[in-house]
């Protein structure tokens, strides 16, 4: 959070402040709130046993052979990966202005339900370039974007005052925002330098904690995540834009997160049973925290599921790649 702070821009240091609220706050929940409850409770009670969870989505005692899968999991992965790097070469990703530069323009009808196909009629005869209209979210609402120009700032002023000059007859202008292509190049080049050097920071965290194999493992893992979750912009198609930098960092640290917790389990397992044979310790491992990685993946797509249905067209692109991610770095945790 720290680096993503002080490298990154506008989104990127916005999901760093979260971030590291959001931290701070569960650690003091945690070690007061939390702790304060179980502690009462064991007081008021003296329990022989913890009790049995009315919903449980593993059975005790698990045991999947996953090891036994390694083979065919890392060769779809592999598949996979390379498919993405491939159609990410060949295949245009859908940049947003954060990238692309230009203009965006949110506007509301002021009588019923906006009439997409005359706006765009109307703006096509300004010669202002590439122009996208959109619904979004509201039916009287409607997002246009329109492609950088070449004369710089002044350029991108001059077509606010058309498209204001076109429209404001029957529409409210709401948000105007406009990113000239330089602006646009320098936060592309923060939000990369950002996510590569807190991938190497998190290399050298897990190599200090574990071991260098446990480090590479986690690294191949969230290189795995990040390489899918751009295969699947690519292929849905969905705006690629600051926020989606963001997103992948989330899923980043979700997915470092759960592997971080199996990991734990297996040097304690590794310290326990030092005559086990290696893919039986990590069997065991992965199925002795694998209630907990289900439960964890499943509370996070609910509150996902919720954003994407109700938080409207501004974070769709995020949460969508967020339950894309958070199912991929489940899997990761697990299988990578």
């Amino acid at each position: 959070a720290i680096i993503l702070f002080y490298l990154g821009s506008g989104p990127i240091r916005g999901f760093a402040v979260t971030l590291a609220i959001g931290i701070a706050t569960t650690v003091f929940t945690a070690y007061t709130l939390t702790r304060w409850i179980v502690a009462e409770w064991v007081r008021r009670r003296r329990p022989k046993e913890l009790p049995r969870t009315p919903l449980r989505f593993v059975p005790d005692n698990s045991s999947v052979g996953f090891m036994k899968l390694r083979r065919v999991t890392f060769t779809l992965s592999a598949i996979a990966s390379i498919a993405a790097v491939a159609l990410f070469m060949t295949v245009n990703m859908n940049y947003g202005i954060d990238f692309k530069g230009g203009s965006a323009i949110e506007v509301q009808s002021r009588e019923g339900p906006a009439d997409i196909a005359d706006i765009r009629a109307r703006l096509s005869g300004l010669n202002l370039g590439e122009v996208q209209v959109q619904e979004f979210g509201d039916p009287r609402e409607v997002l246009i974007r329109v492609q950088a120009q070449d004369g710089g700032e002044n350029a991108e002023q001059t077509v606010i005052t058309k498209v204001r000059g076109e429209l404001e007859d029957t529409y409210d202008f709401r948000r105007v925002e406009v990113v000239g292509p330089t602006v646009s190049g320098e936060l592309a080049r923060a939000g990369t330098i950002a996510v590569l050097v807190s991938l190497m920071a998190i290399l050298i965290y897990i190599w200090l904690r574990f071991e260098w194999q446990f480090a590479v493992g986690a690294i191949l893992a969230t290189l795995h995540d990040v390489i899918m979750t751009i295969g699947f912009f690519v292929v849905t198609g969905i705006e690629f834009n600051l926020t989606s930098i963001a997103a992948i960092l989330t899923i980043v640290g979700y997915s470092l997160n759960d592997t971080v917790v199996v990991y734990d389990r297996v040097r304690e397992n590794l310290r326990r049973f030092k005559k086990m044979p290696l893919p039986d310790l990590l069997n065991l491992s992965m199925n002795q925290t694998l209630s907990r990685t289900i439960m964890t993946s499943v509370t996070t797509l609910l509150a996902l599921g919720a954003l994407f249905v109700f938080g409207g067209e501004v974070i769709r692109s995020f949460t969508a790649a967020m339950i894309f991610g958070v199912l991929i770095g489940t899997y990761s945790s697990i299988f990578i």
